[in-house]
């Protein structure tokens, strides 16, 4: 064959191959743009998930906090009521199939209920999360500690709107309802088309090896999504696992608030407007009424102290939810509205 045919079937061939290169790593970079897209699209599906969920949680952990707040704070129109009354006897602790509630105290229900005030007056203007951060620690907690000082040395109590809230947070070691940040960051990796250079040998080698470096990455970034998803996944269970019991907690909570405030309208009732302020001169039922509201003020008040959730002594690990004592909480609730005749 001639140098000059042999040199251009050469070519051709060499060509080809450049050609039949180009195409494969053209196609490896289509199939690692999908992957990239598909990638990033499914993160940001995980991430709305994740920001759902947390955004779902938090309202249910706040209604839970206000609530318990307006619970504590109330407890000072017993107070007034009560404490009008002269002549009554010592009221025990109350322990019955299973169900311990410890007796009277006037002064630890006068400053919680005081506290508890300061904390609401702040609620409005605070975040998300801060209302249901006094939950998961304890409300009865709380609003002790809203009577304590803050770092200036200004008493909490004297405080009020969101610097109560933001010191007493302080005094608490936080308190914010958060479990996760903002997510994994992704990236993108652009895939422009190469040149092709010295000829279509060269050009589809580049375009091959362009190619299998960005499946590399995109492979990368798909299993970096993938341990992201799985985490996301764990986070959004232990917050569906945190809404749930919140949930029921302020169902049971309401269920006694409700008991509580029809007896301590007849109890302000005896007192305010029947003008009885001797326990001597009490009938049978009105004692029954006193004694009930009592029961279901220490009842109230233990139920706020439950902390809902338990501090992990690992940062990298997920706080616990305090399922166990919410339950235990749930149940003498029940057991107790049970014994007294009242419907649960």
């Amino acid at each position: 064959m001639p140098l000059p045919l042999f040199l251009a079937a050469g070519a051709a061939i060499a060509g080809a191959a450049g050609i039949g290169s180009g195409i494969h790593g053209a196609v490896k970079m289509k199939e690692a743009n999908d992957t990239m897209k598909s990638t990033e699209r499914r993160h940001q599906q995980n991430q709305q998930r994740f920001e759902k969920q947390n955004s779902e949680t938090t309202k249910d952990m706040d209604q839970l906090g206000r609530l318990e707040m307006e619970i504590l704070s109330s407890f000072k129109d017993f107070c007034d009521a009560f404490e009008k009354i002269k002549n009554r006897p010592q009221f025990h602790t109350y322990s019955k199939n299973g169900v311990t509630i410890p007796s009277y105290d006037g002064e630890q229900l006068k400053e919680v209920s005081v506290g508890a005030g300061v904390l609401l007056g702040g609620i409005g203007g605070a975040a998300a999360g801060t209302a249901g951060g006094f939950a998961a620690a304890g409300a009865t907690t709380a609003a002790v500690m809203a009577l304590g000082t803050a770092s200036t040395g200004t008493a909490i109590a004297s405080l009020s709107g969101a610097a109560a809230t933001n010191a007493t947070l302080a005094a608490l070691g936080g308190g914010s309802l958060a479990v996760g940040g903002g997510g994994m960051a992704l990236g993108s990796t652009l895939l422009g088309a190469a040149t092709l250079g010295v000829g279509l040998l060269v050009g589809g080698v580049i375009f091959n090896i362009t190619g299998s470096s960005l499946s590399d990455k995109a492979d990368e970034a798909l299993a970096q999504m993938l341990r992201a998803e799985k985490e996301i996944d764990r986070i959004c269970s232990y917050l569906q696992d945190l809404s749930q019991t919140a949930v029921n907690y302020i169902k049971s909570l309401m269920s006694v608030q409700r008991t509580y405030k029809a007896q301590l309208q007849r109890l302000t009732d005896i007192v305010n407007k029947a003008h009885k302020t001797n326990w001597n001169d009490f009938t049978a039922d009105e004692k029954t009424v006193t004694e009930n509201t009592i029961l279901l003020v220490n009842l109230l008040y233990q139920m706020c102290k439950v902390e809902l959730v338990k501090k992990a002594a690992d940062e990298n690990k997920l706080n616990t939810i305090n399922k166990d004592e919410v339950t235990k909480s749930i149940a003498d609730a029940q057991q107790t509205l049970k014994d007294k005749g009242f419907a649960a």
